[in-house]
């Protein structure tokens, strides 16, 4: 009711007619506002946080008001335990878990899923309700900032990019690409049985460290000294050993000498 207490505020305008058609029409209108479709939400909670599990569920609350016949807002309550959407197909995932604070889309179910959400399999509806907001599912975000860590695809090709680190484990990983460029202060490749490189050239700007012995199966070339742990000179050590003789008569060996 009016706060002059002249009537009541509604949905019907001041210059809709009385007439059959238009009342039906306010009855009409006012059945669809209760009929829910899709809408924009923000997620309150999550039950996972990015671990290897089951697909989880958020806590969301829808970002358009309710609004009366007279203008007044009222926000929306939230919605508990809504499934969220995952790429994923058998046992094959990409995880990536909504955040506290994302916005997306929910859509709503035109009966109740409470039933097969429960036993993930056919069932029938938990109630009567239909086109209820209780029946939720959250399809991910829009609206969101820039991302400080992401795969980007574009035409230049595909960047993964993280601000921490970036981690392959798998018994298999295979990377087809005509250039494939790392960036990163460290990296490191741990293989527990071996590592194979197939390459015309092997080019190493830098330092090379090794802490186990180098066996090489073709002539190996240095434009510096290479010096073993107490400071010989190896390539003058193999050039020595190559000519080196041991006194044999008519042969032209020299005798043997200490290096």
């Amino acid at each position: 009711m009016a706060s002059d207490g002249s009537g009541f505020y509604g949905f019907e305008r001041p210059g809709t007619s009385a007439n059959q058609f238009n009342a039906l029409r306010l009855l009409v209108d006012g059945m669809l506002a209760r009929v829910r479709t899709a809408t924009l939400v923000q997620v309150k909670a999550v039950t996972n946080s990015g671990g290897v599990a089951e697909v989880g569920f958020v806590d969301i609350e829808p970002l358009v008001n309710q609004v009366d016949g007279i203008g007044q807002a009222t926000p929306h309550a939230t919605i508990f335990k809504c499934p969220y959407l995952r790429v994923q197909g058998g046992a094959n995932a990409i995880i990536l878990d909504p955040q506290v604070g994302d916005i997306g889309i929910a859509v709503f179910a035109d009966r109740d899923i409470s039933s097969a959400t429960a036993n993930k399999g056919k069932a029938n509806p938990g109630s009567r309700r239909r086109f209820s907001m209780a029946d939720g599912l959250y399809l991910g975000g829009v609206l969101n900032g820039v991302p400080s860590q992401y795969v980007r695809f574009s035409s230049a090709g595909i960047e993964i990019h993280s601000p921490t680190q970036v981690k392959l484990t798998a018994p298999d990983v295979r990377i087809d690409a005509n250039t494939v460029e790392v960036n990163a202060q460290t990296v490191t490749v741990a293989a527990t049985t071996s590592t194979t490189v197939t390459t015309p050239t092997f080019t190493i700007n830098g330092a090379l460290v090794t802490t186990g012995n180098i066996t090489g199966g073709a002539n190996v070339t240095a434009a510096a000294n290479v010096t073993d742990s107490v400071g010989s000179m190896v390539a003058i050590r193999t050039a020595y050993n190559a000519h080196k003789g041991h006194g044999t008569p008519g042969t032209g060996n020299t005798p043997d000498h200490p290096m």
